[in-house]
């Protein structure tokens, strides 16, 4: 059984594409490892960090974060772009570890806040947040598929 004080936190490398690949397939965002490691290399700035969660050399999930800068304000909003943990390892504190990374980086960088979305089929996830203390109230996000 993992806990917070045995997940493992570090930059994820391109040896992790395979994995991290089956993670995103296993949410239903099929991508192979070659997807992956082009999205790692698009990562690869001082505002962007792929983070990958591991217990005893097991990737147990990543996320995908970056700092956007506001223009309204001096500051940035870190969003976290993905977040994906194995169906297998839920329920044991990888998701709240790798959000508190994701707060630590954002505070690092400057962010004023941390946004992340969860679709509506996601509820275990919106639930996750939702204790953390994000605010479901601020949806002022409209899309349009170009």
């Amino acid at each position: 059984m993992t806990d917070q004080a045995t997940i493992t936190l570090r930059p994820a490398e391109l040896t992790d594409a395979e994995a991290i690949a089956a993670l995103f397939t296993d949410e239903g965002y099929p991508a192979g490892p070659s997807d992956i490691v082009s999205r790692l290399e698009r990562f690869a700035s001082p505002h962007s960090r792929v983070v990958v969660a591991e217990h005893e050399g097991a990737l147990l999930g990543f996320m995908a974060i970056h700092a956007m800068p506001r223009f309204e304000h001096d500051d940035r909003i870190i969003r976290i772009l993905a977040l994906v943990v194995d169906a297998g390892a839920r329920e044991r504190g990888v998701g709240r570890t790798l959000m508190a990374e994701a707060e630590r980086v954002g505070r690092e960088l400057g962010a004023a806040f941390c946004e992340v979305t969860a679709g509506h089929h996601r509820p275990d996830a919106r639930h996750l947040y939702e204790s953390l203390g994000y605010d479901a109230s601020v949806t002022a996000y409209l899309r349009k598929k170009l």
